[in-house]
């Protein structure tokens, strides 16, 4: 009779570990990494789609913050949490283009680490200053900036993010010479930046949009090969007199190596349902980006493809691996 009344607990055991672990997913809440601070163009299209995709798929999925060493910190945890659907990253360009052209012991990577689910969204970069530098257009900061040689400044969140970058590149294409203020988190940038206690900067356009409007900031020229639609009347670098000079960020989510084709294929479908509703669209065009899906092979072949482009950029920056 004992053996028997063992026997019983230990099949009623299994098979309620059965049933939890074959119920349909998600049967709990959703954790979706953002590997940088609260207030960036990443932090706020992060929460943008994880409220819709937590509607959409009955659970709630919640942001968590995990900034430091330009994307790294938070990417790693992703790269090393369990498989299982429930740990997701929102990154895009720094941690999966640019990290690995960057770091010589990156502590992931971004090709064989990751399971690619959607790509989420494009975003030209806007150059901005502040209204205090007496420049109007690419053509006069260059100029003002060759009368100085490195007397002007410029920030970013840190070395080797999109904005360090992209000023890098203008600096080498151009010729010129400004110093560069790396920061922790874009809130201290826009603070110090509207202040006037650093003049130059390269953002995604959501984060600097509201002061370009309100006139404490001055917009000079987009990144992209194209004029962005937010701001039509900003030329783009390449029209303002350095042909070719075109980067972009991009957004996009995955999961860790090895997550389940099923959850992957759910997720993906979700991510798209969500970038087709008309106040996503929006709000992603409010934040200066574009919606754009894809199917997770396209994604992987797209990251591919950004790993080389970064690659390129960073050598003609003559940005030195760390």
């Amino acid at each position: 009779m004992m053996k028997l009344s063992i026997m019983t607990a230990i099949a009623c055991g299994l098979l309620n570990t059965f049933a939890a672990t074959a119920q349909p997913y998600p049967n709990k809440p959703v954790r979706l990494l953002v590997p940088f601070a609260p207030g960036g163009p990443n932090d706020v299209l992060g929460r943008v789609l994880a409220q819709k995709i937590g509607e959409q798929l009955a659970q709630q999925v919640v942001i968590d913050n995990r900034s430091g060493a330009g994307g790294i910190v938070g990417s790693e945890i992703t790269a090393r949490s369990v498989p299982d659907g429930y740990t997701l990253l929102f990154c895009g360009t720094a941690c999966l283009a640019i990290n690995p052209s960057l770091h010589k012991k990156l502590p992931y990577d971004p090709v064989k680490d990751f399971a690619p689910v959607s790509l989420v969204g494009t975003a030209p970069s806007l150059l901005v200053v502040h209204p205090s530098l007496p420049v109007k257009t690419l053509k006069d900061l260059i100029d003002l900036a060759k009368s100085k040689p490195g007397q002007l400044d410029y920030a970013s969140a840190g070395i080797g993010t999109p904005p360090h970058l992209s000023v890098a590149l203008l600096k080498s294409r151009a010729g010129i010479d400004m110093v560069h203020v790396p920061y922790n988190g874009a809130l201290r940038i826009m603070a110090d930046l509207v202040a006037g206690h650093v003049k130059v900067y390269i953002s995604g356009i959501s984060l600097v949009l509201p002061f370009v409007k309100d006139g404490r900031l001055r917009a000079i020229a987009v990144t992209s090969a194209k004029r962005s639609p937010v701001m039509p009347d900003v030329p783009t670098m390449a029209e303002s007199g350095l042909p070719g000079f075109e980067v972009s960020n991009w957004y996009a989510m995955v999961a860790p190596a090895s997550t389940p084709h099923a959850i992957v294929t759910r997720l993906n479908r979700e991510i798209i349902k969500a970038l087709a509703l008309t106040d996503v669209r929006n709000k992603f065009i409010e934040f200066g980006a574009e919606a754009a899906g894809s199917t997770p092979d396209e994604l992987a072949v797209y990251i591919r493809s950004e790993l080389r482009n970064w690659a390129n950029v960073i050598k003609t920056a003559d940005i030195k691996p760390e």
